[in-house]
């Protein structure tokens, strides 16, 4: 059974043969300007205008913690938007991240995953803007991800 692999490097370019899943946690508000969607936006545009405009019409879909959008930036690539996070900022309520919601789009892209034969790369999602913590995140990927026989990859930047 594949594991998780830890590697230095960048998450938008990933690496390996074969159709890759890049998976990142967006927020519930409609923000995209901090953090690893900056070097997603430099690379490809796509994944932004995706975001944003599913994000403006939330109100005739599924758009909301837990919900992933998936968006093809070349022939090879897919960019997993996953709503993981409630708001931006660490308040009386705590850290923006929701574990439930991450877990439960994991599961939405193993499906996907599965079903474009795809290996799936990351950065430690949750864990920057978010505020969580790889200790809680590592286990939903094991469990959703590895536990199905997808092989994933997780990027360290430098």
């Amino acid at each position: 059974m594949p594991g998780i692999t830890y590697v230095r490097g960048d998450a938008t370019a990933p690496q390996g043969k074969g159709v890759k899943l890049i998976v990142h946690v967006c927020n519930d508000l409609g923000g995209w300007g901090k953090g690893f969607v900056l070097a997603l936006s430099r690379r490809w545009p796509e994944p932004e205008v995706s975001y944003r405009r599913w994000h403006r019409e939330r109100a005739d879909n599924d758009f909301g913690l837990g919900a992933v959008r998936f968006v093809q930036v070349s022939p090879y690539i897919w960019v997993a938007n996953l709503v993981g996070q409630h708001g931006m900022r660490t308040g009386s309520k705590g850290v923006p991240v929701r574990y439930g919601a991450i877990d439960e789009g994991l599961g939405k892209v193993a499906e996907r995953a599965a079903e474009l034969g795809a290996s799936v790369h990351m950065p430690r999602i949750g864990c920057g803007l978010a505020g969580g913590t790889w200790s809680r995140i590592e286990p939903l990927i094991t469990g959703r991800l590895v536990g199905r026989g997808i092989e994933v990859t997780v990027y360290d930047y430098g």
